[in-house]
């Protein structure tokens, strides 16, 4: 026998307004995370160049990193960049001082040949991707835009919780899908045939994204 929904039409509209602000957080987050940008290119590089074992836990800080701006932007260190632009500015020269240092390293050894799987690219994993993505302020104040445009008015405790599980839920998923879907063994065997100009091309990326971060508004 069919059951029929007690719940009235005002109701099923009120329970689609609370998660429409949460889905468009993770499509923003999305589109913004795949767009070309330094801890993508990383990402991408890393799965290629290094294998599952070492591109996941790699690709978890990455999303982690991402995800601790969002947190940092509701705990109010985007009203901090905001009103101290110093501080702001500081934070985005010494992250792309870093993001020039990963870059370097990434030309540098383009000529040279893969080392062992167990060999984690930039020296830290897990630690490595948490730290890569903190480099770049930016997404502190994007954080916070999207969080004053899809939730306006005060937050509680439990609002700002939900909001920061999405965004880290969206992050892992992205960052994750990416470095299983780059590692597997048909783009690896691409890669090796390509190495040289694949490694050099991302080193060209990252160092023309740092510019733009040092030298950028």
């Amino acid at each position: 026998m069919r059951q029929i929904s007690t719940r009235s039409p005002a109701v099923r509209r009120a329970d689609l307004s609370s998660i429409q602000p949460y889905l468009a957080l993770v499509g923003l987050i999305s589109i913004a995370l795949l767009s070309p940008g330094p801890a993508i290119i990383a990402a991408i590089q890393t799965s290629f160049s290094r294998g599952r074992e070492v591109a996941l836990p790699f690709g978890l800080g990455l999303a982690v990193g991402a995800s601790l701006w969002c947190l940092f932007a509701l705990a109010g260190l985007a009203l901090i960049f905001q009103t101290h632009p110093g501080i702001y500015y500081a934070v985005k020269i010494l992250g792309g001082l870093y993001i020039l240092w990963v870059a370097f390293g990434l030309w540098r050894a383009a000529r040279e040949p893969l080392p062992e799987a167990a060999e984690k690219r930039f020296g830290r994993g897990f630690i490595g991707g948490v730290l890569l993505n903190l480099s770049n302020p930016k997404p502190a104040l994007f954080y916070a835009t999207l969080i004053l445009q899809l939730f306006p008015g005060p937050l509680s405790i439990a609002k700002q919780a939900t909001i920061y599980v999405t965004a880290l839920s969206t992050e892992l998923f992205w960052y994750a899908l990416v470095t299983i879907a780059m590692s597997t063994a048909a783009p690896r065997r691409r890669y090796f045939g390509a190495k040289f100009w694949i490694d050099r091309a991302a080193a060209l990326a990252l160092f023309v994204l740092a510019l733009l971060l040092i030298f950028g508004n």
